[in-house]
């Protein structure tokens, strides 16, 4: 083969590889995920940020992780969200898209609770309010992620979790510059009133969006509910060979990350960078590099494999968390700061759409909500309860020493994905079959 045709027939596989991008699911993908970030960064780096601008002190700052802990815990409720009809709204839109509603309004007015607490005077309500936001933010994280692996179809999936990737860092995107911008001229409450506008964009796409046909044939007895509704799903999955490995694995792949993304914006504060320097890097370059990465990452697991994507995508993840190191020896130098977060973001998008691409695979339509919920809660887990000493460790060992440490930390999902890509042959259980199929 000459060289034109190779280049010719590598060129073909990567657009077959491409094409998966251009159905109408995938747009209603690409907004459920807006919906699905919208509410995020609101118990996260823009409630660490607003905290460290009104001088809360970083230790207090990162036990903030914890109102996230909704995340870590949704499995418990899940097969709640998985299986119960809610009267009235279930006939109307359907299993999935009731719950979406529902949770959509809940963030709306908790987001709105969130906007007038006081986090210096009174922080624990402000500590309950992001809970809630973040509460229902999980539930319907439940609902839509159960969407998205129902309507889709096997071989969509990696592209279905760049879709979602996309539409979430387009959410972050926004909320993050109202946060970073408008506090210069409106107060606290009216910025965060305004984001919580943003969940109509949701609660437009839940209309919109089809219900996913999936066969449920009604329980006869409790007992028969409580088997299929919370039994089976963990059953299913507690089927694969190695579930202990690949619950560590959604536990620490991106704990690195996520230690360091909790302390971020307060590290940036630090550096002396303003919140219009900030937003003119991280929503210009880094955005640009989190849209690439997405893209990027869909074809990569459509092209190479979920394996060989995670696998360098984990590597590229820890390493660009060195260039913050960097960044804290030099200070407030806004070039550093432009490759930085560039790397970081390409990266992050990368490793995330590998990610969700390979929990995806794990789950059963019927079911999906359930153990999906399972697998993204010890991803959540790890942001949270065990990143809320990250304000503790980079008091005390200072902004160098702690970014080369989030670095480590990425070693021992690597080394559990390893594992796993040597001894798991299969993408589901020999009992595992798809509903309604």
């Amino acid at each position: 083969m000459s060289l034109a045709q190779s280049a010719q027939s590598t060129w073909s596989r990567w657009r077959k590889a491409a094409e998966v991008y251009r159905n109408r699911r995938q747009l209603v993908i690409l907004l459920m995920g807006f919906s699905s970030g919208m509410p995020f960064l609101l118990s996260g780096a823009t409630l660490t940020y607003w905290m460290s601008r009104v001088n809360v002190d970083l230790t207090t700052i990162g036990l903030f992780a914890l109102v996230g802990i909704p995340y870590a815990f949704k499995f418990v409720w899940s097969p709640l969200v998985d299986q119960l009809p809610l009267p009235w709204l279930d006939r109307w839109l359907g299993r999935r898209r009731s719950w979406m509603l529902v949770t959509q309004v809940g963030i709306l007015l908790s987001v709105i609770l969130l906007a007038w607490s006081d986090p210096v005077q009174t922080p624990w309500f402000t500590a309950a309010a992001a809970g809630l936001v973040a509460f229902f933010s999980a539930t319907q994280d439940i609902a839509i992620d159960a969407y998205r692996i129902e309507i889709l179809r096997d071989e969509e999936q990696g592209a279905g979790s760049a879709t979602t990737q996309l539409g979430y860092r387009i959410a972050l995107w926004i909320v993050d510059a109202m946060s970073l911008l408008l506090p210069s001229f409106l107060p606290w409450p009216i910025v965060l009133s305004l984001i919580a506008l943003l969940i109509f964009v949701g609660v437009a796409t839940t209309f919109y969006a089809d219900e996913p046909e999936v066969h449920r044939p009604p329980p006869e007895s409790f007992e028969a509910w409580i088997k299929h509704a919370v039994i089976r799903p963990f059953a299913e999955f507690f089927a694969y060979r190695g579930w202990v490995v690949i619950l560590l694995f959604a536990l620490l792949y991106k704990y690195g990350d996520a230690l360091g993304g909790t302390m971020n914006r307060p590290f940036f504060n630090e550096m002396g960078f303003s919140g219009a320097e900030i937003f003119g890097v991280t929503k210009s370059f880094g955005v640009a590099a989190t849209i690439l990465g997405g893209v990027v990452g869909g074809i990569m697991v459509a092209r190479y494999g979920l394996f060989k994507a995670l696998f360098v995508a984990g590597i590229l993840q820890a390493v660009t968390n060195l260039l913050f190191s960097w960044q804290a020896q030099v200070g407030h130098d806004i070039i550093v700061l432009t490759i930085a977060i560039t790397a970081d973001n390409f990266t992050g998008a990368l490793g995330g759409v590998a990610f969700i691409g390979y929990l995806s695979s794990l789950c059963t339509a019927g079911m999906a909500g359930t153990q999906y919920a399972l697998l993204t809660s010890l991803m959540a887990f790890g942001r949270t309860a065990l990143s809320s000493g990250g304000g503790w460790l980079a008091a005390h060992t200072g902004w160098t020493l702690f970014w080369a440490l989030t670095t480590l930390l990425a070693v021992p999902g690597l080394l559990l994905l390893l594992w796993l890509w040597h001894h798991q042959q299969k993408k589901t259980p020999p009992s595992a079959k798809k509903e309604g199929q």
